[in-house]
């Protein structure tokens, strides 16, 4: 059996040992979903699990919760079987553990008195985590009336109100916004150094970088385990930051001679993540490629890998990067007509507006969830549709493509003004929901081939699509697996590919990413481009704001209104104030400290520095310095950085609020 590297090791100094794992084996009858892992986590650490989907993190959590048994190996909570232990391990699952009949305090008050704890315990944690998430005015509202963000919310508040003393998150933060994912890191740092001990899985990579250490697991086996530091140093990789105008064709050309000066190359929003062995060696190669090419000169800053590079890096050496299938177009595409489609030529596609919203506005009851919401997008663009959970984002894209009546305003789809659910309309739209929009009871095949005869595809091109769709999963041989039993991040894959096999000239995604990881979120975003190239409009929302830098243009939402539009760029740009990076020998201390004299949105933990947003740099950065300094807390690094699209986010959604 394979040992996996371990390169760091706990201190000399006393510790607790919390979890032990040994020799830990799951099979699911000839499927080897765990084999042989062994960890231990210490009293009061965050341990983070990361790996791609499928890799056995979901069935380990199952066995750590005491609500699987394991088929061999040893698993001990605080010296207890994991199975024992029950009472002190607070547990948040992939799926919804919530009562969607109850109302939130009821959901909340069952979960209390299932760990026995006292009224006016529960008072004062209800305060306390309702209103870190935002949901102290909505106890009365029912779970099933919540947003997928708002339910996991309520979830994370579920699990921790008994105060556990071993919490384990099987990707807590799926679906929420980006507001409440920082905040929740920083109530889960707050629990840890209270000495919680937290286990968590995430496919956001940037939230690993939080954890003490990470153990990166695939294929059933844990291969790496160290502190984010550690791994990223152990890689052996620098990382250059590439901007220039021209940033899609860079990437092509620098992705096709991938060789020894250059092992891998994505886009994130507007730079180009480069790694490279050596630094000096790696920036002439791409500055001589990109002068061959006429290409202008790039922007190259030198930087450090991310936790997300070492991940991808580490699947690639292991062989596991997903095969890119070019879609199976037909020679015309369009609204399909019996047995032949008939062409929208894309040149006439690009003039046209695909999607058009005027004033548009929804009201339940007393509740007017959209307020006056204007939305254009044309054919061939990718509009990104954001804003926090509840905003209204999913509400509106319902409106748009049909599904919801309007209360006002004016909408046009596909150029169709009155009926926006007629079955012509219907063929040229793909709907991908925030739900996964499959049947768990059917297997994989059934699904595709139900979709595609919903979506009216000639039956002489069904096989093919569905076998493009099954590759693209990389789930050749799979097809008859029920769906029910597939990863999340699986059934997205699958959900994706039912909602596009039809060729759709307008494309919704609600959160398509969500859930999914790393390698297949690069796989979905080439297919999103691609399907834009070829004239498609798509409206994409998504919480993981790297990848809506994507987007030629997009919208944030907040209560239901627009309030910033535009381009990525423009909005960072358009962004007050300025944004510094401090790096401090005491990460979570300083970040205490400056929430106690700033706006707590103002700081954030970004692995292991912290970003701060200045009104008044100039007056401001002398007010940390000295504050720092008067808590012997030693500055390494301050500098002024770009405000990344996240941090804009973040600075629009706070502002609209004041």
């Amino acid at each position: 059996m394979k040992q996996p590297l371990i390169i760091s090791r706990p201190s000399s100094s006393p510790t607790t040992t919390a979890i032990k794992v040994h020799a830990l084996h799951k099979h699911y009858n000839n499927l080897a979903a765990v084999r042989g892992i062994d960890f231990s986590v210490h009293k009061g650490e965050m341990f983070g699990l990361i790996g791609p989907d499928g890799a056995g993190k979901t069935t380990t959590f199952h066995i750590l919760g005491g609500v699987m048994e394991a088929t061999a190996g040893e698993v001990e909570i605080f010296g207890q079987p994991a199975r024992d232990a029950r009472l002190i391990t607070g547990y948040l699952t992939q799926q919804f553990s919530l009562y969607l009949d109850l109302s939130i305090d009821e959901n909340l008050r069952y979960a209390a008195g299932l760990r026995q704890v006292a009224d006016d315990l529960l008072q004062e944690r209800r305060q306390k985590y309702l209103k870190l998430m935002n949901l102290d005015k909505f106890g009365d509202r029912l779970a099933g009336q919540l947003s997928g963000g708002m339910k996991q919310k309520l979830a994370l508040c579920c699990a921790l109100v008994s105060q556990p003393e071993v919490l384990l998150l099987d990707e807590p933060t799926t679906g929420v916004d980006p507001v409440s994912r920082r905040e929740f890191w920083d109530v889960l740092a707050e629990l840890s150094a209270e000495g919680m001990t937290i286990v968590v899985a995430t496919p956001y990579l940037d939230e690993a970088e939080r954890c003490h250490r990470v153990a990166l697991m695939y294929g059933g086996q844990i291969q790496e385990i160290g502190t984010p530091a550690d791994l990223r140093a152990n890689l052996g990789l620098h990382r250059l930051e590439v901007r220039t105008a021209n940033l899609t064709t860079t990437e092509e050309i620098l992705s096709q001679t991938v060789q020894n000066n250059i092992i891998d190359v994505q886009i994130f929003g507007d730079r180009l993540d480069v790694l490279v062995p050596d630094l000096d060696a790696g920036e002439t190669e791409v500055r001589q490629l990109l002068q061959q090419h006429q290409l202008p000169s790039p922007t190259i800053e030198r930087g450090e890998p991310t936790l997300e590079n070492v991940f991808v890096t580490r699947l690639r050496q292991q062989g596991s990067v997903p095969q890119f299938f070019p879609f199976p177009r037909s020679r015309m595409r369009g609204v399909e007509g019996q047995e032949s489609f008939k062409p929208i030529p894309v040149n006439q596609q690009t003039q046209q507006l695909a999607i058009y919203a005027q004033n548009l506005s929804r009201v339940f009851g007393k509740f007017q969830a959209v307020k006056d919401v204007n939305v254009e997008v044309r054919y061939g663009e990718i509009f990104g549709l954001l804003g926090a959970n509840g905003a209204g984002k999913t509400t509106t894209i319902k409106m748009l493509c049909g599904l919801l009546e309007a209360s006002g305003g004016e909408i046009s789809l596909g150029g169709e003004t009155g009926n926006l659910r007629s079955a012509d309309l219907r063929r040229r739209i793909g709907y991908m929901s925030q739900k996964f929009t499959l049947y768990d009871d059917l297997t994989i095949l059934q699904n595709l081939e139900f979709y595609s005869g919903v979506y009216g595809v000639p039956r002489k091109l069904r096989r093919e699509k569905i076998d493009w769709v099954i590759a693209t999963c990389g789930l050749e041989g799979q097809e008859n697996l029920v769906t029910g039993q597939l990863p999340g991040g699986w059934k997205q894959r699958v959900a994706f590919g039912a909602s596009v096999m039809h060729e759709p000239d307008i494309l919704f995604l609600d959160e398509p990413t969500s859930g999914v990881d790393p390698l297949a979120r690069r796989q979905f975003w080439k297919l999103i481009n691609d399907f834009a190239r070829n004239g498609t409009a798509i409206l994409v929302t998504t919480h993981y704001l790297e990848e809506a830098e994507q987007c030629n243009r997009m919208s944030f939402m907040v209560a239901g209104e627009t309030v910033a539009e535009g381009s990525p760029s423009a909005i960072k740009a358009s962004q007050p104030g300025q944004l510094i990076e401090i790096i401090v020998n005491q990460n979570q201390t300083a970040s205490k400290l400056l929430k106690q004299h700033f706006d707590s949105w103002r700081i954030s933990i970004f692995a292991d520095r912290l970003h701060v947003v200045l009104d008044n740099p100039e007056k401001e950065i002398n007010q940390i310095t000295q504050l720092l300094a008067a808590n012997q807390i030693n500055i390494n690094s301050l500098r002024p950085i770009p405000f990344s699209l996240e941090d804009a986010f973040i600075g629009i959604v706070e502002r609209s609020q004041i």
